[in-house]
């Protein structure tokens, strides 16, 4: 194993982050394929496991699509920034960064500011979270870390390196648009954010548009076109009957994963998930 394929893992935490599925989703995924998509990349786990030399990745975050792209063009002085966050990291300086987009100081801003800014935040901050409130201002409260890897060379420098030698496309707007030059024989994975298995889940909020049952009916829409087209697709979402309605005439396979995000702590543990293909 090279020291690219052995430091090429997730640059941050990632709320729904795909990390501990990848044995389910590498046993389901196509045997071949020509271009990948991922149109809701998030922290990327499973591009950074398969490590597809053509690739166009999407999501709907900016800040996350941004920091891509400067660990991409700019992790020497992105690292740098970092090394000055983790400096000055407190609980007040925190606030104080986060308070930014509040301020109008995030506008002084340069885009490797901005993504050293927003990294700097899911190291430190409770559970690694992205959340931002309906004004699209990031809200998670501080952590309690006792020695966050703020700065951290071998991954920064890794993901640097695979992006610049390998073909891969970032995009930063809807799911659907994403996906419109894939072809026959390509292949998608959708990780979208889940259907709440309660209603007391609400981490579909990402972003402040949220992702509702309108949207997840608007995904399997494409998911049928792309199907028609011969593309090989791949979906996750929540083991419930409305995605068990949906997409009833794919193959729908079960499994268990570890969901750690939620205040209760007896509510955090194994939960029924489902891997759809249509191949």
């Amino acid at each position: 194993m090279t020291d690219l394929e052995k430091n090429l893992k997730p640059i941050t935490k990632w709320v729904g982050g795909k990390r501990q599925l990848l044995p389910e989703l590498h046993k389901y995924m196509p045997t071949s394929y020509n271009n990948y998509f991922e149109p809701f990349v998030g922290g990327g786990a499973m591009l950074f496991s398969i490590k597809p030399l053509n690739a166009t990745i999407n999501d709907f975050n900016s800040d996350l699509i941004n920091l891509y792209a400067n660990v991409r063009d700019n992790p020497q002085r992105l690292l740098e920034l970092l090394e000055n966050h983790k400096r000055l990291n407190s609980k007040e300086y925190y606030l104080e960064v986060r308070n930014m987009d509040r301020n109008g100081k995030i506008n002084e801003l340069s885009s490797v500011e901005k993504a050293a800014r927003i990294l700097y935040m899911l190291k430190v901050d409770f559970n690694g979270m992205y959340r931002v409130n309906r004004k699209n201002q990031f809200n998670v409260p501080y952590g309690r870390y006792k020695n966050p890897k703020i700065a951290d060379y071998e991954t920064i420098n890794a993901a640097s390196k695979y992006f610049k030698e390998a073909n891969v496309t970032f995009l930063n707007g809807d799911f659907q648009e994403a996906v419109q030059s894939a072809v026959k024989d390509d292949f998608i994975y959708f990780d979208p954010p889940y259907v709440p298995v309660n209603s007391t889940s609400n981490f579909t909020s990402y972003t402040s548009e949220g992702f509702d049952i309108a949207d997840q009916k608007r995904l399997k829409h494409v998911f049928d076109s792309l199907s028609n087209d011969g593309v090989k697709v791949m979906l996750s979402n929540s083991d419930v009957d409305i995605i068990h309605e949906l997409y009833h005439e794919y193959n729908i396979h079960l499994v268990q994963a570890k969901r750690h995000i939620n205040s209760d702590s007896s509510k955090r543990g194994k939960v029924g998930e489902v891997i759809i293909t249509n191949y």
